[in-house]
């Protein structure tokens, strides 16, 4: 019992689990991976593997050669000072599709924030034909950034009216405005002078 205490434990991140369940890994080539995660940089000895992650050597190569075939690892070969070579995993096609669950993982927590930053400034819930039209910005393109800038200019006009969002949006992409700053610079070249930016009178409509 003492000597299996002693025995190094695998570890291994929870947000990786998203990706081995995207990837329908097998349970052998989910073991392997950790194995992998665990031992950087280590010779690839299918013995010692056996030994670690408990299963035969003939399935080790079985999940090892699967893992290839989907891209997951290669296999890098050098010689050491001695001449000796040398097998080496590499991670790094696996490292790639986990920065890349993630960043969609941020952008969808993102586009969670942008509803109820609207919600927070007209002061009730937005209805699902808004959702849909907020949805369809950042859909076309429109960031994050550029559509709360437009919030905060309806708001500061005094309207909680997405067709009159939608209206500057769209007049700030006339312009080639991409960024707040770049708004905020053509605010300043205007020396402050105030001007309507739209003929159609926003506050007498009402969804």
């Amino acid at each position: 019992m003492k000597q299996l205490m002693k025995e190094k434990m695998l570890v291994f991140p929870s947000y990786i689990l998203d990706v081995v369940k995207q990837l329908n890994l097998t349970l052998d080539e989910f073991l392997l991976v950790i194995y992998f995660w665990n031992y950087l940089s280590v010779s690839f000895d299918v013995s010692e593997i056996s030994k670690v992650i408990k299963i035969k050597e003939n399935e080790v190569l079985s999940a090892f050669n699967a893992l290839l075939s989907k891209g997951l690892i290669t296999l890098d070969s050098f010689k050491d000072g001695n001449g000796k070579r040398t097998e080496v995993i590499n991670l790094d096609k696996f490292y790639m599709l986990i920065d890349e669950n993630l960043k969609k993982q941020e952008k969808k927590a993102e586009e969670v924030d942008i509803y109820t930053v609207f919600q927070t400034e007209f002061g009730r819930p937005i209805s699902s034909m808004e959702y849909e039209i907020i949805r369809a910005w950042l859909e076309k393109g429109f960031s994050e950034e550029i559509i709360l800038g437009a919030l905060k200019e309806a708001v500061y006009n005094g309207v909680s009216n997405l067709r009159y969002i939608d209206k500057i949006l769209y007049e700030w992409q006339r312009k080639g405005y991409k960024t707040m700053k770049e708004v905020s610079n053509r605010n300043m070249k205007s020396n402050g002078e105030a001007k309507e930016l739209f003929d159609y009178n926003w506050l007498d409509d009402n969804e």
